[in-house]
């Protein structure tokens, strides 16, 4: 009896769920599969471990739904996800212990909390006698692979998506989940609700309308992009009032899916589709590459610009213009549609991104840190490589940025990409009536415009907090205060 109970605990193995919460290309489950183990599933929540990049709001609701169907698909493999709250590097020895596992397999981060997590949890296994392995579950390369012809990493996104676009041809695992075997004794757990994950203040309700959480919608939402998405993506991907862009990076953010089952996905639909060259939706996999590559590399970059001199910037602090960005107050209908779309779903167009970041930090002239953490508590799709690229990008202090001198008008940036005012309409109420002609810059409207419109400039809709050309004049003085070099 002894021996029959010491075999099977000798066959089980921990897998430490981190940022994979899926069943499907897993590399870590895949591999407990093949040497045919027992899994005994675990998920840590340490909120101190990402320091000022702990979860916001939005990312932990979403984790919260993540983790959810992470139990009850286990649970329908007659397993149990072990929930526990507070260091790995502590609670996953004492579990290898009492289980009776001999290992601990688990999948990589790259940010540099992260990383030091996985050092000294792989630390603490090795002195109690447990190995550990670790892989990569959620990029194409890892970002160490790839390399300039100096041994340097890239700074420019064109060569190094040359070198590395190998990766989209990466299959996931063929493994079925269905045959994967999990432990389900009775071992120490927390609930989901001890974890504490929700925030306390409502705003997170709302977000229950606008997405549903599970790797199956996640599968869904791949499929969706296959069959609707990417055939018309480089003529839609700019046009806000379009359902045209592929909204995967939530699911990609917790890693529900895989750039992996991306990519192949898109690349068998090309295939049946006969088409041919550089899928221009596979480029934005890239992007997200490159954000992770310049993480790894430079793992300050989210507090620090990775140009230099742009240390220096003379940024403005005023808490009512950044207030009157945040919640859509700013007075220009293109940069407040897309913050209220924020606000109400948790997610914001792609190119409305670009303008609203720009409306930041070059009319207003506030850091673009203040951007990147309104962005990190409000997005569910936060993820700290792509919210430092994207900001030092806007703010032209990153790799292959935009030049801090090229300021979106965002009154032109609407007429061209929101021509009649779709998007504008839908976000913002007092403007649903609104003639097109003027929808973009109401304040030069004709008095009876508005009055027929029932705007009242100020009151219902608010005046420009700044103007356009007075902006764009004090964003170019302050940016000459900068070494030319």
């Amino acid at each position: 009896m002894i021996a029959e109970k010491d075999r099977s605990a000798k066959s089980r193995v921990i897998v430490w769920f981190r940022r994979d919460l899926r069943l499907r290309d897993n590399p870590a489950l895949e591999v407990a599969y093949k040497a045919g183990k027992e899994i005994v599933p675990v998920f840590i929540w340490n909120e101190e471990e990402g320091g000022q990049w702990s979860p916001g709001a939005a990312s932990r609701w979403w984790l919260h739904q993540s983790l959810k169907d992470l139990e009850q698909s286990i649970a329908s493999r007659n397993g149990k996800l072990i929930l526990r709250k507070g260091s790995a590097e502590d609670i996953l020895p004492q579990l290898a212990k009492s289980v009776g596992a001999d290992k601990v397999l688990f999948n990589r981060v790259y940010d540099s909390a992260g990383q030091k997590t996985q050092v000294s949890v792989e630390t603490a296994l090795r002195r109690t006698g447990v190995t550990s392995e670790s892989f990569n579950a959620s990029l194409l390369n890892e970002p160490w692979e790839i390399k300039n012809g100096s041994g340097k990493p890239y700074q420019v996104f064109t060569p190094y998506w040359r070198v590395s676009r190998s990766g989209i041809y990466r299959e996931p695992s063929p493994y079925e989940p269905s045959k994967l075997t999990f432990n389900n004794a009775d071992s120490k757990t927390e609930t989901l609700n001890d974890l504490g994950l929700l925030p306390n203040h409502p705003w997170h309700k709302k977000l229950f309308s606008h997405w549903t959480v599970s790797e199956d919608e996640g599968h869904r939402m791949i499929s969706r992009t296959t069959e609707e998405v990417t055939r018309f993506y480089s003529n839609r991907r700019n046009t806000p009032s379009v359902d045209g862009t592929s909204k995967l990076s939530p699911f990609l953010a917790w890693g529900n899916i895989s750039p992996r089952q991306v990519c192949h996905a898109v690349l068998q639909a090309d295939g049946r589709s006969g088409s041919r060259g550089e899928n221009k939706f596979l480029t934005e996999i890239g992007w997200r590459e490159f954000s992770y590559h310049l993480l790894y590399h430079f793992p300050r970059s989210p507090e620090n610009p990775l140009r230099p001199k742009y240390a220096a910037f003379p940024w403005r602090k005023d808490a009512k213009a950044l207030s009157h960005w945040q919640f859509g107050k700013t007075g220009y209908p293109l940069v407040d549609a897309g913050m209220k779309q924020l606000y109400e779903t948790g997610w914001m167009h792609n190119r409305v991104r670009m303008v609203v970041a720009s409306f930041l930090v070059k009319h207003l002239l506030l850091s673009w840190s203040e951007g990147a953490r309104w962005f990190w508590d409000t997005l569910v799709d936060a993820d700290l490589a792509s919210n430092t690229q994207g900001w030092q990008w806007a703010a032209g202090c990153g790799a292959d940025a935009a030049p801090y001198f090229r300021i979106f008008n965002p009154i032109l940036q609407g007429e061209k990409f929101d021509g009649s005012g779709k998007y504008v309409r839908k976000w913002i109420e007092p403007l649903r009536d609104f003639p097109s002609k003027w929808i973009f810059k109401p304040w030069e409207a004709p008095a009876s415009v508005l009055s027929q419109s029932n705007v009242a400039l100020g009151q219902n809709y608010p005046r420009p907090c700044v103007d356009h050309p007075e902006a764009r004049a004090r964003a170019l003085e302050a940016l000459a205060t900068l070494p030319k070099n």
